[in-house]
């Protein structure tokens, strides 16, 4: 495992491009509503990445064919935008994108409710979010890579809901996915020592029945299988000498 160590000039860099990574998400925030088609919202994403001076870093990722990662209800991540899904009232939506800047990557995902959602899915988004904020308690140098894990793990699992375990948040830099992996399910390891300069993505991506997943077709979208409503939130964060650092808000 090569784990990178930013330095201050580098994370500075990385600072910038999350802030006009959170620039991106406040628009897409802003355009989602009943009767708009998930590519009307992945074409305002790429504009916008653009408009601020940075590259979609999703766009032909692996053969990705959009800028941003936009998944519905069921669908964990990874859903392909399409002038055909119309959202509805009631729906759920995560968007996962990033963006290059100045050669550094950032990468964020959020889920929202399109119009007036069911308080069950209010509270699964509310909750993956605060199991984010939860496991970067322990993103402190000195502490253990599992130790954020095994917090969102605490988090999450009194609430009875799935935790995805065979995708997971990972480094970051100049590449969009670097070492380490970072589960959000308690492992058994304790994984590497946290330092100061690594750069990480939190992402946890929780479901509301069984934590089981499966592939559509397309090789990309990644569904429940028992059909239940999925969220996910995802920031790039700094490791410091003190409390971590969301490089992807504002």
């Amino acid at each position: 495992m090569a784990i990178s160590i930013k330095t201050d000039e580098e994370i500075n860099l990385m600072r910038q491009s999350g802030h006009l990574l959170a620039k991106v998400h406040e628009e897409l925030h802003a355009a989602l509503r009943p009767g708009i088609s998930t590519l009307e919202l992945d074409e305002i994403g790429e504009r916008t990445i653009r408009a601020l001076g940075g590259i979609p870093n999703c766009k032909d990722y692996e053969g990705f064919p959009a800028s941003v990662c936009i998944s519905v209800n069921n669908e964990v991540v990874h859903g392909i935008p399409s002038s055909e899904r119309i959202l509805q009232e009631g729906d759920i939506v995560s968007f996962d994108t990033g963006l290059i800047y100045k050669g550094y990557h950032s990468d964020a995902a959020r889920t929202w409710g399109v119009g007036k959602i069911s308080d069950e899915a209010q509270k699964l988004i509310d909750v993956t979010r605060e199991s984010f904020f939860e496991g970067i308690k322990k993103a402190k140098a000195g502490n253990r890579l599992h130790d954020i894990s095994a917090a969102i793990d605490k988090y999450i699992r009194p609430h009875g809901y799935g935790i995805v375990r065979e995708l997971t948040g990972h480094g970051i830099g100049t590449s969009l996915h670097e070492d380490p992996m970072v589960p959000n399910y308690r492992k058994l390891t304790r994984g590497v020592k946290l330092q100061k300069g690594m750069t990480i993505c939190v992402e946890p991506m929780i479901t509301m029945g069984s934590r089981k997943i499966g592939w559509l077709e397309d090789d990309w979208t990644v569904v429940t299988l028992d059909g239940s409503l999925a969220a996910h939130y995802e920031n790039t964060i700094a490791i410091t000498d003190g409390e971590p650092e969301i490089l992807t808000v504002i």
